[in-house]
């Protein structure tokens, strides 16, 4: 987590504009744009939002073109995202709150949030316990009627696709900005990183309690969106 958080204190630009979003993924702004138009369909009330790796509050922004937002909650590792994300936030006139923390340290209320975004972060997470633990918290976090909503890195359970994902991927990272970013990608998250596939995502989200379903994917990222009954 120290490794995790050192990087990105350090890369707060990349992840600091709306119309591209997180560049290192494909999609990015595609991904945005769906999520919101989709959290505004399945809890069109929403006025609480839960920001998980926030980073410099791209997902937040983006939900506050569709949402009326009396209260935002940032959590992110960076304290440098978390600055980021506060100033850029600041002109929606919500109650911003700023937690720097792990994710798997939250302690929420129960039903204290009407959405939850969690984008590029929970491909962090190791252990299949913990991703059973974090889904669990953020359900009992969500009112009823309340959703949830992924973007990230995914696996594939069969060899050869996650081969060809893979492969498609590194195009992806060499055509944007050469061989050697590639390796660099490649090399954090082999160290970083443990993302698992969509049908693992989806199997865990309905364990704790969600509708669950695919709102996008493109090779090696997806869409994911979990709403609370």
């Amino acid at each position: 987590m120290d490794e995790i958080r050192a990087r990105f204190d350090a890369d707060v630009e990349r992840f600091s504009n709306l119309e591209t979003g997180q560049t290192a993924t494909q999609d990015a702004a595609l991904g945005l744009e769906l999520i919101a138009a989709t959290a505004k369909r399945v809890t069109p009330d929403a006025a609480r939002l839960l920001d998980l790796g926030c980073g410099a509050g791209n997902f937040s922004l983006k939900l506050a073109q569709v949402f009326t937002l009396q209260k935002v909650t940032l959590v992110d590792l960076s304290a440098n995202m978390l600055d980021r994300a506060m100033e850029r936030l600041a002109k929606t006139g919500a109650e911003l709150r700023a937690l720097q923390c792990d994710v798997r340290d939250l302690d929420l209320e129960p039903e204290s949030q009407d959405v939850i975004v969690a984008a590029a972060v929970l491909h962090h997470l190791r252990a299949e316990v913990e991703w059973a633990a974090v889904f669990h918290a953020l359900y009992a976090a969500l009112r009823p009627g309340g959703s949830l909503f992924i973007w990230d890195l995914v696996s594939h359970e069969i060899p050869g696709v996650q081969e060809t994902m893979w492969a498609r991927y590194g195009e992806y990272l060499t055509a944007f900005k050469g061989e050697a970013y590639r390796d660099h990608v490649f090399a954090y998250i082999e160290h970083e990183d443990s993302p698992r596939s969509v049908t693992f995502q989806l199997h865990h989200l309905r364990a704790a309690g969600f509708q669950a379903d695919v709102i996008h994917k493109n090779g090696s990222f997806a869409a994911i969106g979990a709403w609370k009954p």
